[in-house]
């Protein structure tokens, strides 16, 4: 086997290893020759949680720049239409001082006509009295009423800007640790001798399926297979189109995406929107125990819950591995289990349901992997 096949083996499978990561922070020795094969699982393993966890801040800061950007753009929308009201109340109230200073604004001359000829008849029409003073007093609050709104407008508005400059240097913060993450796990595979990658690849694939065969045995996943609702069977259909388009981090589509681009445009295709980031997800949506998965519910991973898939059923995942691997077909247990999340939990099973086809390879290829990813430009 060639050092790049064995490399890509090793390096596809170590992400979604099996054993338990290494403690936060914990950084690789300068090379692999004096580790042990569990170390070096240990070392790669944490970088590529620290990459994930960053990947997913990095999404999380990402919804809330766009959220900010849109607030921003309508109340610059807003604070148009208030100025342009303010000018209009303005002009208003300078006619009205323009009235009140050449004598015309208090009594009109229809109305000292009708004091002048019938004094009862003037009573009767007082009412013309108080609409002038009502329309006066409303010019007057319309341009207090104008000022205001401007001013708060305008005060929301230089909020949200410096809000949205302070996720962009946010963003651009978490985009650099991403990059600084996957630098280092390419710099550590780069030391590493052949025969060091293949043993390495050995090691994880064999871990990897004991991994899922003692959970299939463990009873976890229920023997009665379930239907879908119809939202989730369009979720799934969707997600297995995608197998195939390559992991790129912070990406929803359509050409690549990463986990949890992947299950929220895969549940927004089908109709509901779901948070953008698998922390999110795992946290607002409803959870689900494992013996009751269906079709389309989706399987979180890794205690900080920076991994999500789409259950595919008979205990298979479509997912978006990591960064050098494909949207693929993967066991349940590739990842170490955190839960599982129903987007849509009051929706019935459908009727009639057949499971998608897959396309073919649909589960070659690591269910992990690692190839040099840019990051995305800064905008």
């Amino acid at each position: 086997m060639s050092v790049s096949l064995v490399r890509w083996v090793c390096t596809a499978a170590v992400a979604g290893a099996l054993l338990a990561p290494g403690p936060a922070g914990a950084a690789p020795g300068p090379g692999g020759g004096g580790q042990s094969v569990a170390d070096l699982l240990t070392d790669l393993q944490t970088l590529y949680q620290e990459a994930e966890e960053a990947t997913e801040t990095y999404n999380a800061t990402e919804e809330q720049l766009k959220e900010r950007r849109t607030e921003a753009e309508s109340l610059a929308g807003k604070l148009a239409k208030a100025r342009g009201a303010l000018h209009s109340s303005r002009l208003d109230a300078g006619r009205l001082a323009r009235e009140q200073y050449q004598g015309r604004s208090e009594i009109s001359p229809y109305v000292r006509l009708l004091l002048a000829r019938d004094p009862q008849h003037a009573l009767d029409q007082g009412h013309v009295l108080r609409r002038a003073a009502r329309e006066q007093e409303a010019t007057v609050d319309r341009l207090i009423g104008s000022e205001k709104k401007a001013d708060d407008l305008a005060t929301k508005a230089r909020a949200a800007l410096d809000q949205q400059l302070e996720l962009a240097a946010a963003r651009k913060k978490e985009r650099n640790a991403v990059q600084a993450r996957l630098k280092e796990v390419e710099e550590l595979l780069a030391s590493l001798t052949t025969d060091q990658l293949a043993e390495l690849a050995r090691a994880e694939q064999a871990g990897m399926a004991d991994a899922q065969r003692q959970f299939m045995a463990s009873g976890a996943l229920s023997s009665v297979g379930r239907a879908p609702s119809k939202a989730g069977d369009a979720a799934l259909a969707y997600a297995v189109r995608q197998i195939g388009k390559p992991y790129v981090w912070g990406a929803e589509g359509p050409e690549s995406f990463d986990c949890s681009g992947l299950t929220s445009q895969a549940w927004a295709h089908a109709g509901q929107v779901i948070p953008r980031t698998s922390q999110e997800q795992w946290a607002t949506l409803p959870r689900v125990p494992l013996g009751e998965l269906r079709p389309g519910d989706l399987v979180v991973y890794f205690p900080k819950a920076t991994h999500v898939a789409i259950y595919l059923g008979d205990g298979m995942v479509v997912q978006a591995p990591r960064p050098g691997a494909r949207v693929k077909v993967s066991p349940i247990a590739a990842n170490p289990l955190l839960g599982a999340v129903r987007p849509d939990p009051g929706a019935g099973a459908m009727s009639g349901y057949r499971a998608p086809e897959l396309p073919a390879g649909a589960m070659e290829g690591g269910d992990a992997g690692y190839a040099t990813a840019g990051a995305p430009a800064a905008r």
